[in-house]
């Protein structure tokens, strides 16, 4: 089944539970092969709303069987170095650094990193090595931000 299809099955449970869902990935490896949902809230999220989305999810997914083969599956927050599905995640997050690995190579490279300059409708534009790179979504195949952990230090050192 595609990631696609996945979204459109999992999404609308995730939300009926009350929370945001960031999107999925699905790493099919015969045996080793696993279903990762990040899911998201105003206040944050808990191991008990992991568990909450992953056992509704694991009742769903057991119904309709939309995976064959056998698979993992893991509710997981988007954590410090949030995975980017969605036009509107990178528009979140212009400003931050972001690594972006590419299906395609663009410019004789597949990797990415830089900070995040704009969000278009088919492409975000980073600045990679002073210069304004467009990707275009359909050719990325993972980005995630870059954490900031000296300004995150920083921070909790003041509280």
């Amino acid at each position: 089944m595609s990631v696609q299809k996945l979204n459109e099955l999992i999404q609308p449970l995730v939300e009926d539970l009350g929370y945001d869902f960031v999107g999925l990935e699905y790493n099919s490896s015969g045996k080793h092969s696993v279903l990762r949902i990040y899911i998201d809230g105003e206040e944050g999220v808990g191991i008990e709303d992991c568990e909450t989305v992953s056992r509704e999810t694991a009742a769903l997914l057991d119904v309709k069987d939309p995976i064959k083969s056998h698979y993992n599956l893991e509710v997981s927050s988007p954590g410090l170095d949030r995975p980017l599905f969605r036009p509107a995640h990178y528009e979140e997050f212009t400003g931050c650094v972001a690594q972006i690995n590419l299906y395609a190579p663009q410019d004789g490279r597949r990797k990415f990193s830089g900070m995040i300059l704009k969000a278009g409708e088919s492409t975000v534009s980073i600045e990679q090595d002073g210069q304004e790179v467009a990707l275009e979504y359909d050719n990325i195949a993972k980005a995630r931000l870059v954490p900031d952990y000296e300004k995150i230090l920083a921070g909790h050192k003041s509280n």
